[in-house]
């Protein structure tokens, strides 16, 4: 019998939420010793990841029984992309070049290999972890950390996965690809003392950040009550226009099969996309003037909302009840890791590209933007961006991935 959480009402702990990411943000700007010596080695932006998977992990609040993350994904996510993409600069991230794409492509290589890696190890030291239809489970990870979600449904009907193998494949994702992530969000607050490590050519990354700030400074005003209502209206607005137009185009595509394989089935794909069209639209237009009024700080406290709620949802005591497949997830993760930095090595490539060509992956668009931004606000398209890549690539990518791991499963 599960024991009930000590806080389950979704006021309460939306509350909670905000007084630990309120406590986070108010030590950071604390001058007492303590606070400036744990923040030089503990990144605030983890923080705010993980403190709330503690809460989920020991039965404080249950994460999986809250509406918290389907809300902050469904209706927070979509403002927050558009005021993200609002002031972004086009031309600046077209001069980021090729190294974008090969990094994202490195990434997905690297998952496509790495299954069936992982597979091979585990029939040296532990056969039976990888025994039977385990490769199947495992087609419906590569789907999901190459596309994303409808990606990963579609691989399980491909191969009529077991719901039981689907289900612990599922924590499988959840708790690798978390932890992956709170590496990445590691490497994003030290990413200049890794780049200066490695040498890595961060010419056209700064001059995107420099054009942001620049522009910042240039139109800089405090905020009225009128600015930020008309910052919540373009936001907003652009997230209502997104969901209203999502649903009739995923319903044009119904029931073809190439449309399915595309992702043009899923309405979050063409939230994700309406909602980053309509704000690089906007970039062009006067509404970009709005950045000088905070714009993209707004999106990044709705950004730090939603990495609470994603936090809330990982369950780090999930890590020891079936280790052998969280094993392979590990294994697996490892090699996409190494495949990445091999290229990046070979490339001279900022930590940026490895973290946000990584997170496109493995983390689509809910939760590649949120790494870009750990690095700049003006970042964040590039995630979303090659996160649709990710859902294009997706079912193929994951298709071929589960036939090599056909094969090294005998």
């Amino acid at each position: 019998m599960t024991a009930e959480p000590l806080i389950s009402h979704p006021a309460v702990v939306l509350g909670l939420l905000f007084v630990l990411l309120g406590a986070v943000f108010h030590t950071t700007q604390s001058a007492h010793p303590f606070w400036q010596r744990f923040y030089r080695y503990v990144p605030a932006l983890l923080l705010c990841y993980l403190l709330p998977a503690l809460l989920n992990t020991f039965g404080i609040v249950d994460g999986s029984g809250t509406p918290l993350y389907r809300i902050a994904i469904d209706y927070l996510l979509p403002p927050t992309l558009a005021l993200l993409t609002l002031s972004v600069d086009l031309p600046a991230i077209r001069r980021l070049g090729r190294k974008a794409i090969i990094l994202f492509l490195a990434g997905t290589f690297g998952v496509v290999i790495g299954g069936p890696i992982a597979i091979l190890v585990f029939r040296l030291f532990s056969p039976e972890t990888v025994a039977g239809d385990t490769w199947g489970g495992m087609a419906t990870l590569a789907g999901s950390w190459i596309g994303g979600g409808a990606n990963q449904a579609a691989m399980k009907e491909v191969f009529d996965v077991d719901a039981n193998l689907f289900g612990a494949f599922v924590a499988v994702d959840i708790i690798v690809a978390n932890l992956w992530m709170a590496v990445l969000l590691w490497m994003a607050a030290n990413h200049r003392m890794l780049d200066q490590r490695r040498g890595a050519d961060t010419t056209a990354i700064d001059a995107l950040q420099a054009s942001m700030a620049a522009f910042q400074s240039a139109h800089a005003r405090i905020p009225s009550l009128a600015d930020l209502i008309r910052i919540l209206a373009v936001g907003f607005g652009a997230a209502g226009l997104a969901t209203a137009l999502a649903h009739p185009l995923a319903g044009l595509f119904a029931g073809q099969g190439w449309a399915v394989r595309l992702s043009l089935t899923s309405v979050f794909f063409w939230t994700v996309v309406i909602t980053t069209t309509v704000g690089l639209a906007l970039s062009f237009t006067p509404a970009r003037r709005l950045e000088g009024a905070g714009a993209s700080r707004v999106g990044s406290a709705m950004l730090y909302v939603l990495i609470a709620c994603i936090g809330l949802h990982m369950d780090l005591k999930s890590i020891f009840t079936n280790p052998g497949l969280f094993g392979v997830g590990l294994v697996w993760m490892a090699v996409h890791a190494s495949v990445l930095l091999f290229t990046a090595y070979l490339l001279k490539a900022p930590t940026f590209f490895i973290a946000v060509g990584s997170q496109a992956n493995i983390g689509a668009a809910a939760s590649a933007p949120v790494v870009a931004s750990a690095f700049h606000p003006a970042l964040a398209p590039v995630g979303v961006l090659l996160a649709v890549l990710g859902y294009g690539l997706g079912t193929y990518a994951a298709w071929i991935c589960a036939q090599l791991m056909r094969v090294a499963a005998g």
